[in-house]
């Protein structure tokens, strides 16, 4: 459940400068995940820092390095796996300086585990908790504009057995800008047939990019922050279920836009 470590973008929404606090932009900071194969994947988030590079004296950067934490982060251990099929979790939405952004830093705590068929077990982050988990940005930010970001893990990837029954956390994370990015919707409907629950993985992907999701109770599904483009859609329906997996070719993802693909129907084997 996290997705790959890819792009960085931004949200360029343009408001009246004056209305905004000086020499300021608002950023917005948003976490989902891909599927993975655990009972529960526990990020325990602490803060989150950008670094800025402007020619003001930053109040905020007490080390002198560049280095400010975005303030109002909410804080708190995160069950990655309950960000699936379109959910997300704000983690901060607040007024940062402006400047050249080149990374931004997610710090984790030390509450991270991972369950698996029900035995709970530490994840380490050493890295993570000592200097945090850097991401490139490489934006300027503009006063008076707002930046929106998501931050997609994928947790199969991220989560790494060192053999000896440990487990450590090397977090793979696609990072987009939602206003310049697309967005996949569907419903997974299954033949009348099938009376149980059945969970699909819904993937969608290209040359350059991998994003998946499952799907909610209802069949539904949402693939967010898609660079534009042109992917193949794969549905997998769970082990067991007795249903075929359901391909299609060339789903149009255009910026700023929800391409929505409606019902689609599974058959069985």
């Amino acid at each position: 459940m996290i997705a790959v470590f890819i792009s960085a973008g931004l949200i360029g929404c343009s408001e009246d400068d004056s209305s905004a606090p000086n020499g300021t932009a608002n950023l917005s900071v948003r976490m989902t995940d891909a599927p993975g194969d655990y009972d529960a994947v526990l990020i325990d988030v602490q803060d989150i820092e950008i670094h800025v590079e402007t020619e003001a004296e930053l109040e905020e950067d007490v080390d002198g390095d560049g280095w400010i934490s975005v303030g109002n982060v909410e804080t708190g251990v995160y069950d990655l796996l309950e960000l699936t099929g379109g959910v997300s979790q704000v983690l901060a939405n607040t007024e940062v300086p402006a400047g050249y952004v080149s990374q931004m830093r997610l710090i984790l705590g030390s509450e991270n585990s991972v369950v698996i068929n029900g035995d709970t077990k530490p994840l380490n982050t050493p890295s993570a908790q000592q200097s945090g988990l850097k991401l490139e940005l490489n934006q300027q930010f503009e006063a008076g504009e707002s930046y929106a970001f998501l931050l997609d893990f994928d947790v199969d990837k991220s989560v790494v057995t060192t053999g000896n029954d440990t487990y450590n956390l090397k977090p793979v994370i696609r990072v987009s800008a939602e206003a310049n990015a697309g967005a996949v919707i569907g419903t997974v409907a299954l033949p009348a047939e099938v009376e149980l629950d059945v969970q699909s993985l819904v993937v969608l992907s290209n040359d350059n990019v991998t994003i998946s999701a499952y799907t909610d109770a209802n069949g539904n599904f949402s693939l967010n922050g898609v660079p534009a483009g042109t992917y193949s859609l794969e549905i997998i329906p769970e082990a067991g279920a007795g249903l075929q997996t359901y391909t299609q070719a060339d789903v149009v993802v255009e910026e700023n836009s929800t391409t929505d693909l409606g019902e689609i129907d599974l058959v069985l084997l």
